[in-house]
Parts: C-alpha cells; structure tokens; sequence
C-alpha cells in the first residue's frame, strides 16, 4: 500500500509518499480500503513535532472512509464489503488503515464515500464537547470560535439544529458569509471587533451559555469574561497557546466552568460510546439535509505536500480531503 509519512518535525515538506507492506487485522479490529481521509489540525500540530504522543503512527490522518477489507477475530459489528468511516489514531493517510471495531460505523444515508471522509472527526468532536460535557440546551447561546473550519462549520449546524443560538467569529467577511448562511445569527470579525463586547451586546448584558474554543491561552480571559452566569467553556484547541493566567474569583462569581478535551486521546470505549450518539442523533440530520459536510477541496495522496500548504494557509473553509 502508499501511505504519506511524516519524515522528521517541520512544514509541508516533510510529507513523502512511501510503498509500506498491506496490513492485517488484530483481533477486534478492522482493515479497511481507504477512499478519503480528513486532514485536521491535529494532523498539523503533530507534523510539526508536538503532541505527537497522541498519535499511535508515523501517518498522519485520524478519520477515513472506505470499504472493509478484512476483519479480525471477534469482529461481529461489521463484515467483509461494508462501507464504513472510521476514526483512528493515526494512520488515515494510507490505502490502508487497521482501526478497532468500536470505532467504526456505516455511512449517514444519502452521503458519498468521499465525502464522507469529513463527517466523523468534526461530528464526534463537536458532539462530544458540545452536547455530551458542555450540555449545551436549546434555547441558550454558543460562541463558536473559528467559524469556517470542518469544526466550526459542524458546530454552527449542529448547534442550530438542535435549538440553540449561535454566535460565531471569523477573520473575513466571506468567511462569517457562510457561517451565516449554516444558521450562525451573531456575526463577529475579530480583527478588527472585540467578540466580548458583541457577545455581551447581543445577549442584552448576560453573556453567552457556553463557547467552543480553538484559540486556548490567547483567549482564556476573554472567554471568561463573555459567559454568563453558569457558563461552560470548552477548549479543544490551542493554536493560541498552552499557558494564561485565569482569573479564578470571576470564574466563582459566575458558577463558570472551564474543560479541556482532545478526541483522539479517548479510549476505544470512549469513542464507541461517542459513534453510537452520533448514529443516533447526528446521523438523521445529515440524512435529511439539516447538517452537511462542507468540502472546501479535494487532493490526491501523491498531492500530499500541496494539501498541507493548503491547509496551512488557513484559507480553507470546511473540510480538507485526501483521496487514495
């Protein structure tokens, strides 16, 4: 099989297509034909040579789509030929994957198998932060940062979906175009506005219920300041920094909570449990064109290199692909 590794810490470059022997399944697990991979950020933060503790391979790409090519011993949830998505850690860009069988469910109905390489990273993550810690309800209102990526994208739909208000941030005007046009009602450029002061504005003094944060450190603070009473912020990104001081008398005064969760470093069972949420409540509103997958662009694996560039440039909005 090919497969795109990572050859040593740096930018784009370091991506080279390799021959690597086919794979068998472990017990419990699965091998799948890959059609498409997701690119991510983490696949990003581990090129560049952090967090790669996270990753159980030397191949990026932590969701995939294809057809199942062999099962392990103890395997029942699926069988030779299915077509399934998958998410795996590590290991996505390839022709191949070995992924363990909780971690792998069919396709929403109505969706190609390309495309399909975008839903379950964005899907499970969104979802399990959101809804599953953050519980976010209808009726309340979430601040979405970075509006126009797989997550945001995902977050804006489901969001709406299931009844609450949106309030997102972007860095253009066509970006929060599109987030408006997913359902997001409180637009805000935080180049050149302060998303504290507009959130508050637009939630006559109150603040926001709950925020999906991909910034981190840089906006710790402010995020504090725009919850509400009993606010609850999720951080799941930290392309803003690790480290910031808290203010822990307002975070009191506000019966605010702060969480941190990463995907990718969940158990098996972990994941599982989030897969069978998301055929439950997520999978029929993509079925019925309440929720979409937004694919920006399409590279082929040997295009690997071109694909990261792409994706580092930030101009993206929606999902990234790789097809094998």
């Amino acid at each position: 099989m090919k497969a795109a590794v990572v050859t040593r810490a740096g930018g784009p470059e370091v991506m080279e297509i390799r021959n690597l022997p086919d794979l068998s399944p472990s017990a419990g697990q699965v091998v799948i034909q890959v059609a498409a991979a997701g690119l991510n950020r983490g696949d990003i933060v581990q090129r560049e040579g952090s967090q790669a503790g996270y990753a159980a391979s030397p191949i990026l790409g932590y969701e995939v789509s294809g057809v199942v090519r062999e099962v392990g011993t103890g395997v029942t949830e699926v069988k030779v030929g299915d077509e399934v998505i998958a998410l795996v850690a590590g290991g996505g860009y390839a022709q191949q994957v070995a992924v363990p069988a909780l971690q792998v469910v069919p396709l929403p109905d109505g969706v190609d198998l390309v495309t399909a390489a975008g839903i379950i990273e964005v899907a499970a993550t969104v979802y399990s932060n959101l809804f599953m810690t953050a519980h976010l309800s209808a009726g309340e209102t979430v601040l979405i940062h970075g509006a126009s990526g797989g997550i945001g994208t995902m977050a804006i739909q489901l969001a709406k979906a299931l009844g609450a208000r949106v309030a997102v941030t972007a860095g253009s005007a066509e970006k929060l175009k599109v987030a408006a046009g997913l359902g997001a009602e409180i637009l805000i450029n935080y180049r050149d506005q302060d998303f504290v002061a507009e959130a508050i504005s637009a939630t006559d003094g109150r603040g926001v219920d709950v925020i999906l944060d991909v910034v981190g450190g840089a906006y710790l603070a402010k995020n504090i300041a725009a919850l509400g009473e009993d606010g609850r912020l999720v951080v799941i990104g930290m392309q803003g920094g690790t480290t910031a001081e808290l203010n822990l008398a307002e975070l009191a005064a506000k019966r605010a909570s702060v969480t941190g969760a990463f995907l990718r470093s969940r158990s098996p069972e972990q994941k599982g449990a989030i897969l069978r949420e998301l055929r439950e409540r997520v999978w029929p509103l993509i079925t019925a064109g309440e929720v979409r997958i937004l694919v920006d662009r399409t590279f082929a694996l040997e295009d690997i290199v071109a694909a990261h560039e792409y994706f580092d440039s930030g101009d993206h909005i929606g999902k990234v692909l790789l097809t094998m």
